[in-house]
């Protein structure tokens, strides 16, 4: 069975295991299919990563030479950065099938890999955001745009995703006030 919609994280030279912990964190809650990285940091710093979830026991998580390479066919290449030209997420329509290419922590993506996107994307923010809190928003941009549907909705969405300390419910006490 082929998916309707691919969804991929690609990562340039990541240095935070805690980042890229997150990262596979929200890969699992948005429903990506995958994250690449490129670069040596992350590997060596892979032992402390922070993967809470164990999503990269099921989301692929493998370290690859060239992103724009890495792709299959019909995958579009977004970038998402502070990039002159780039397209606010807001007003972005989210391709069926991409790579969403984030730079590094310390510096930004290569211009040969703007150069080969099909997209390039910005969160209109005073400043910039943490890798991890970027690649959250973009997904859920993504979600909310009904790009990616999740099974559940409302209530059972709710129980099927909070941890076992979370079973409180809010009533509405709106007619009492």
């Amino acid at each position: 069975m082929t998916e309707k919609t691919s969804v991929g994280i690609g990562l340039i030279n990541p240095k935070s295991p805690t980042n890229v912990g997150a990262i596979m964190r929200a890969a699992g809650c948005f429903g990506a299919n995958y994250v690449l990285y490129t670069g040596q940091r992350y590997s060596k710093a892979a032992k402390f990563h922070t993967d809470t979830k164990q999503a990269s026991q099921h989301i692929p998580l493998s370290g690859v030479d060239d992103l724009a390479t890495a792709v299959s066919a019909g995958v579009k290449i977004v970038c998402v950065d502070l990039i002159e030209g780039a397209v606010a997420l807001p007003d972005f329509t989210h391709p069926e099938h991409a790579l969403y290419v984030f730079g590094p922590e310390d510096g930004t993506i290569n211009q040969s890999i703007i150069d080969a996107a099909d997209a390039a994307v910005y969160i209109p923010t005073k400043g910039c955001l943490n890798l991890a809190a970027t690649v959250n928003v973009v997904l859920y941009d993504r979600q909310a745009k009904n790009l990616t549907s999740l099974s559940a909705n409302g209530d059972e969405l709710i129980r099927a995703s909070r941890d076992v300390n979370n079973r409180v419910a809010f009533k509405s006490q709106g007619a009492n006030r």
